[in-house]
C-alpha cells in the first residue's frame, strides 16, 4: 500500500511538472498547437519519474560525531560543592509514625538548616553544620494514613483494625515498653488496610484523600523552606516496592520544580513493577513535569535491582534500557542500611570492598543475594550491554543519603542515633551494647530482632548492628537553587560520601596539560558523569582531587576504580593513585604504603599529624586499550576511625561487641566517566 501511494504521488508530480513545462512554453514564440512540439522538446514523463525516485546526493549519509564541546568553561569552573540528603522520612510515613516519629516535614527542614529537633526518645538531635539541600521522601503507599489512624477525631480512626493505633504517639506512650505494639503496627497495618480497601470495607477515596492532604502539606513545607541561593528543598517521595520474595526495589522520586505536580504520588499499590513507575514518569514528562528516580538499598534486593531481564523475565532490550536510564540516572550507593558500592564476593581483589555490608533483604533477616545487588557489578554489566548494541541501562551516577525515619540525618559515628526512632534509640536496642534482663524481655516480645548471647552477654541482633552512620549527596553546581542542583543531578556531576563532607572531583580528557586550570579541564575534557569520546589510541588523562572534611579524619589514599569489557567479559581493577604523607604508589601492586594511622579503642582517639588535607593527581591508565569500552570513578579513603558501635561501647564503659568491626574508613565516591572505544 505504501509503495503504491509513493508511485502514485510520483506520477502525479510528473504530470504536474510536465503541465508546468507546457504552460511555461505558451509564450510569444511558442507553437500554436501541440503538434508543433518536436520529440526533443517534449517532456519525458518516465525520465522525470526516474529522477524523482532517485535518492538525493546518492543517498550518502554522514556519521554524526559523538564528542562534545564546552561553550562556557569559565562559568563551569565556578561550580561549588553543595551537600544534602535526598532521603528523609517524617510522621507521614506509615513506618516512621509507628516508630514514634512526630517530626513533620517542617521540622525536618528546620533540622537541615541547623536547628535542633526532638528524637522520638526525647533527646535533641542537631547537625554539626547546616546542609545545603534536603528532600522529604515519605512513603507513597497510604501516605499519612497511620498518622490519621492515631488521630481519634478522624474518620479513618473508626475502623476496627486501627484501634490499637489510637494516640500511639501521645507523650505517655513514647517509651521503650511500647515497642511490641509499634512492631505490630508496622508489620500489620499495610496488609490489613489494603485488604479492607480491596473488599470494599474502606472506601479507596478516603485513603486517597488522606494521601492527597499529606502530599499537599509536604509540598507546602518544601515551598515554605526553599530559599534560592541559600537553602534548597525538593518536592519528593518514596516509591516502596519489592518482589514477592522481599527483594528490595525502592526508589525516591525527586521533582525538579513545584509549579506543577501530580495530585498524589504513584505508589507500589499502583504498580509493584518499577516499569509502571517509569511509564508514569514518562507521562508526567510529556505534560511538562520533570522528575527522576533514585534506586536505593540495592544491597537488600536479593539480586533483583540490577537484573539483566525485565519484570516478565525477558532479556532486556533497547526500549527497556532507554526507559530505565532516562528515568533513573542515579543510584544511592550508601545509607543507613549499608553501602551498595560492591561486595567482597563480587570484587575479591578490592581490599576495601567489605565496607558497611548489610547482608539482609530490607526489613527482614533473610540473606540477600549479592549478585545483581551492587552498583559496581551493574556498571560493568552496563558496559557489556553497550558492547552488544543495547543502550547502557546502568550508566548511572552515584549519590548517598541517610534514609532517616525521624526527620533528621544521623551522620556522625560518634553521635549515631540510627534510623527507626524508639526501636533503635540507644546502644542496647541497636545491638552495640549488651542488654539487661528487662530489656531482653521487651525485645523478645516485640519480635522485630533476635536476642543472641555473644561473648557471654545478651545482645539485640538481626539488622540494626549492620547499619551505618551514612550518607550524603555532593553536587557540583553554579548556585544553590533547584534548577542548578537538579541540572547537576541530571548530568551526574554528583558524588556520594559515607557521612563526612569530603569534596571529591574527577575529569578525563586526551589533551590535558600539567598546568591546566579548572576551566581548562572542562574545556579540554569532561567531568564525572559524562562520556569521553575522541579516542585516537592514546590513554585518557584522568584528573582527580579530594579535599578533607575539617571536622573528620585526614585523607589516607585516593583511588581510581576502572571497569572494562572484552568480548562480553567484564573486568575491574583498583588503582591507588595518590598517597598521603609522601608515600609513593607501588607500580606493580598499584598500592600506597601504610601511613601508620591507627585508633585507640579505649577512647576512640586517632593518630594525629598523619594523613592529608587534600590529595590530587593527574593520572594515565597504564593498562589502557583503546578498543575497550571502560568506566573510571574515583574513591577516597580517610584514615581509620571508630565505628559507631565502638563509640557506643566506649560511652557505656563496656568492651566493643566482639563480632562487629571496631573501626572503619569513611570515604567518598565520584560518579563514573565512561570512555568510549576507538572503534
Amino acid at each position: 500500500m505504501g509503495k503504491f501511494v509513493d508511485i502514485f504521488r510520483a506520477r502525479q508530480l510528473g504530470v504536474a511538472v510536465g503541465t508546468m513545462i507546457l504552460l511555461g512554453g505558451c509564450g510569444q514564440d511558442a507553437p500554436q498547437n501541440m503538434d508543433g512540439l518536436d520529440s526533443q522538446s517534449a517532456p519525458d514523463i518516465d525520465s522525470t519519474e526516474s529522477q524523482l525516485n532517485a535518492r538525493r546526493f546518492d543517498g550518502v549519509q554522514l556519521v554524526m560525531p559523538a564528542d562534545t564541546l564546552n561553550a562556557n568553561p569559565e562559568s563551569n569552573a565556578t561550580r561549588n560543592a553543595y551537600f544534602g540528603d535526598l532521603h528523609v522520612h517524617t510522621n507521614y510515613s506509615f513506618d516512621a509514625f509507628a516508630f514514634g516519629t512526630v517530626a513533620s516535614p517542617y521540622d525536618a527542614y528546620r533540622f537541615a538548616k541547623g536547628e535542633a529537633i526532638k528524637h522520638p526518645a526525647g533527646f535533641d538531635v542537631q547537625l554539626r553544620a547546616p546542609l545545603d539541600f534536603y528532600a522529604v521522601t515519605d512513603h507513597a503507599m497510604f501516605l499519612g494514613a497511620v498518622k490519621a489512624a492515631a488521630d481519634t477525631t478522624s474518620e479513618f480512626s473508626r475502623f476496627d483494625h486501627v484501634q490499637g493505633l489510637h494516640n500511639l504517639n501521645a507523650p505517655e506512650n513514647q517509651n521503650f515498653e511500647s515497642i511490641p505494639e509499634r512492631v505490630t503496627a508496622f508489620t500489620t497495618f499495610l496488609g490489613n488496610t489494603l485488604t479492607k480497601v480491596g473488599d470494599g470495607s474502606i472506601d479507596p477515596d478516603l485513603v486517597d484523600q488522606i494521601a492527597k492532604d499529606a502530599w499537599t502539606d509536604t509540598i507546602r513545607a518544601a515551598e515554605s523552606f526553599n530559599d534560592p541561593g541559600n537553602f534548597t528543598t525538593f518536592v519528593a517521595y518514596e516509591f516502596t516496592s519489592s518482589t514477592d520474595d522481599r527483594g528490595n526495589l525502592h526508589r525516591n522520586v525527586i521533582f525538579q520544580g513545584a509549579d506543577r505536580l501530580p495530585a498524589m504520588p504513584f505508589s507500589r499499590f499502583h504498580s509493584q513493577n518499577p516499569e509502571g513507575l517509569w511509564d508514569w514518569m514518562d507521562g508526567l514528562r510529556q505534560n511538562g513535569i520533570e522528575a527522576l528516580a533514585i534506586p536505593h538499598n540495592s544491597n537488600g534486593s536479593n539480586g533483583q535491582m540490577f537484573k539483566l531481564v525485565d519484570w516478565a523475565s525477558n532479556p532486556v532490550d533497547d526500549e527497556w534500557a532507554r526507559k530505565r536510564i532516562r528515568n533513573e540516572p542515579l543510584v544511592e550507593v550508601t545509607q543507613v542500611k549499608g553501602t551498595s558500592e560492591t561486595h567482597p564476593l563480587l570484587s575479591n581483589s578490592d581490599e576495601w570492598a567489605d565496607f558497611e555490608i548489610m547482608p539482609y533483604r530490607v526489613a527482614t533477616t533473610l540473606a540477600s543475594e549479592p549478585k545483581g545487588s551492587y552498583a559496581r557489578e551493574a556498571l560493568l554489566d552496563g558496559l557489556a550491554l553497550a558492547d552488544s548494541g543495547i543502550t547502557n541501562a546502568y550508566q548511572f551516577g552515584l549519590v548517598g543519603a541517610t534514609d532517616t525515619h525521624v526527620g533528621a540525618s544521623s551522620l556522625d559515628e560518634s553521635n549515631f542515633f540510627s534510623k527507626v526512632g524508639l526501636l533503635d534509640a540507644d546502644g542496647e536496642r541497636r545491638g552495640s551494647v549488651p542488654m539487661d534482663a528487662g530489656e531482653v524481655e521487651v525485645i523478645r516480645a516485640a519480635g522485630r530482632v533476635n536476642v543472641q548471647e555473644i561473648g557471654g552477654r545478651d545482645y539485640a541482633t538481626g539488622a540494626y548492628e549492620t547499619w551505618s552512620a551514612s550518607g550524603l549527596t555532593g553536587v557540583w553546581a553554579e548556585e544553590n537553587t533547584r534548577d542548578a542542583l537538579y541540572a547537576a543531578l541530571r548530568r551526574k556531576e554528583v558524588f556520594a560520601t559515607s557521612g563526612p563532607r569530603i569534596k571529591i572531583r574527577l575529569f578525563a580528557g586526551y589533551d590535558y596539560d600539567a598546568d591546566d586550570g579548572l576551566a581548562d579541564r572542562y574545556a579540554k575534557g569532561v567531568p564525572m558523569g559524562a562520556e569521553l569520546h575522541g579516542a585516537d589510541g592514546r590513554a585518557p588523562t584522568l584528573v582527580a582531587s579530594a579535599l578533607r572534611d575539617p571536622s573528620s579524619a585526614a585523607l589516607q589514599r585516593l583511588q581510581i576504580i576502572k571497569g572494562w569489557v572484552v568480548g562480553g567479559q567484564t573486568n575491574e581493577q583498583v588503582y591507588d593513585v595518590a598517597c598521603s604523607d609522601g608515600g609513593q604508589v607501588d607500580p606493580k601492586t598499584h598500592r600506597c604504603p601504610d601511613n601508620g594511622a591507627s585508633v585507640n579503642l579505649n577512647d576512640c582517639s586517632i593518630t594525629r599529624n598523619v594523613g592529608a588535607s587534600n590529595l590530587d593527581v593527574v593520572w594515565r591508565d597504564p593498562d589502557h586499550n583503546p578498543e575497550h569500552r571502560a568506566f573510571y570513578y574515583a574513591r577516597v579513603l580517610e584514615n581509620p576511625t571508630c565505628r559507631w558501635s565502638t563509640w557506643d561501647a566506649v560511652k557505656a564503659g563496656v568492651e566493643p561487641r566482639p563480632d562487629l568491626k571496631k573501626t572503619l574508613q569513611e570515604r567518598a565516591w565520584t560518579s563514573p566517566i565512561w570512555v568510549m572505544p576507538q572503534s
